[in-house]
């Protein structure tokens, strides 16, 4: 039985992508923090870990994660009154799909997509 999924996405920066993740979408440290090469991250009851990649071309990039939310605008809002760049393409919209749904791109080019059901 499959129970749940934690993507692993590139990083080039640990401290990099440790402040956007923590400072700019409200994450958390998860486990420990002493492997220099990989990070886990987490907010509510969801996980995202990360290997680093150094050499990571971000134009290469395409990582992607879509993330089931139940309180899309009110995340949304706050994203915004922190300045966090929305994607230029990805505000917040019901797509045809019967999704809600907004795009952000971390530092590293990777593709994060919320969503919920309308």
């Amino acid at each position: 039985m499959l129970i749940q999924i934690h993507p692993k996405l590139p990083m080039r920066d640990k401290r990099i992508t440790t402040d956007y993740y923590k400072n700019q979408l409200g994450f958390e440290l998860y486990g420990s923090d002493v492997f220099d090469e990989y990070l886990m991250l987490q907010k509510d009851a969801i996980q995202i870990h990360f290997f680093q990649y150094k050499e990571l071309d971000i134009h290469q990039n395409y990582g992607q994660v879509y993330i089931s939310v139940d309180n899309i605008k009110e995340y949304y809002e706050s994203l915004l009154i922190n300045n966090v760049p929305i994607h230029p393409n990805g505000s917040l919209q019901v797509k045809p799909w019967g999704q809600m749904e907004f795009s952000l791109l971390d530092p590293d080019n990777n593709l994060l997509t919320f969503g919920q059901s309308v």
